[in-house]
């Protein structure tokens, strides 16, 4: 299986167990009349209109550049990463609202949580092997969106377990009123994973700068390449466009060195920091070292 052809599998897993999971959960979110399990049912609603837009990010970004997108569809998955992290955030909100509503009205009334508790093992279980998955194919092609979903359903895993060690505690103290605090103690992680999504994928879309480790690694490369000819460089520029890395610079020569040897040292480069980086797109601008005074007598 190709890279792009693993990647639309997993984006279609992922949408396939998140609509089971929804169904499994109203299910036993309206026979228990509890409000946290059916606030994890609404998280998992939100999963799906995820899992949705990363097959469709993943559909288009694959796309090769056309006359309409120069420099490729990358910006797709962008946008799906920043979407999906809108809908955590909306989905915590909500959670909150329902459960304060429940708190403050005094309707935590008794649940029967034994279906509860099994339908939340059932969704750990599930969204961590589909999780482990995505994360996997993400980091092997480098997908922003697949990354996100991953994260997305990492989230349900945590909010699932919270739930149902809850659900644990009432059907042993028959405390109805840890319901709606144990949805809003969830809610918060959920919250916590959705600005966190959005940040850095807003950074990608508004083309901030890569990681400072990846600009450290790569001012490290060059400086192994200064005994071959390499004086110094300025002029760095990155970012990231979905699963590829943009970067330009300018890498100062000695000015006897020929256009050849400029070249080649170029290209090693560009080898070095894609082996490094991953998948890259580098634009060398090569350029003559001279001393002022000669500069300014030939007219630069």
């Amino acid at each position: 299986m190709d890279l792009t052809t693993e990647k639309k599998f997993a984006a279609a897993l992922s949408i396939t167990s998140n609509i089971v999971i929804i169904i499994l959960k109203f299910i036993a979110g309206i026979i228990t009349g509890s409000i946290s399990i059916i606030s994890e049912a609404i998280h998992s609603l939100s999963d799906v209109l995820a899992s949705v837009l990363t097959f469709f990010a993943v559909m288009r970004s694959s796309e090769p550049a056309d006359k309409a997108h120069p420099f490729g569809h990358g910006k797709y998955e962008d946008m799906s990463g920043f979407i999906e992290g809108g809908l955590i955030i909306f989905a915590a909100f909500y959670i909150i609202f329902e459960a304060c509503k429940k708190l403050l009205g005094g309707t935590a009334a008794e649940i029967d949580s034994t279906i509860g508790i099994y339908v939340m093992l059932a969704s750990v279980a599930a969204n961590f092997l589909v999780s482990s998955y995505l994360f996997y194919v993400a980091q092997k092609s480098d997908s922003v969106s697949l990354y996100a979903d991953a994260q997305h359903l990492r989230t349900d895993i945590y909010s699932s377990f919270g739930v149902m060690l809850g659900l644990l505690l009432i059907n042993l103290t028959g405390m109805a009123v840890l319901d709606p605090v144990i949805a809003i103690v969830m809610a918060l992680f959920i919250l916590k994973a959705g600005f966190s999504i959005s940040k850095s994928t807003l950074n990608n879309l508004l083309d901030g700068a890569l990681p400072q480790e990846d600009l450290n690694k790569i001012c490290n490369i060059i400086e192994d390449f200064k005994p071959r000819g390499v004086i110094d460089y300025k002029n760095l520029k990155t970012r990231k466009v979905g699963a590829e890395k943009d970067i330009e610079l300018t890498l100062i020569f000695p000015e006897d060195m020929t256009i050849l040897d400029c070249h080649k040292v170029c290209d090693e480069i560009e080898e070095a920091v894609e082996k490094d980086l991953g998948k890259t797109d580098i634009l060398i601008h090569p350029e003559p070292y001279c001393q002022r005074e000669k500069c300014l007598q030939r007219g630069n």
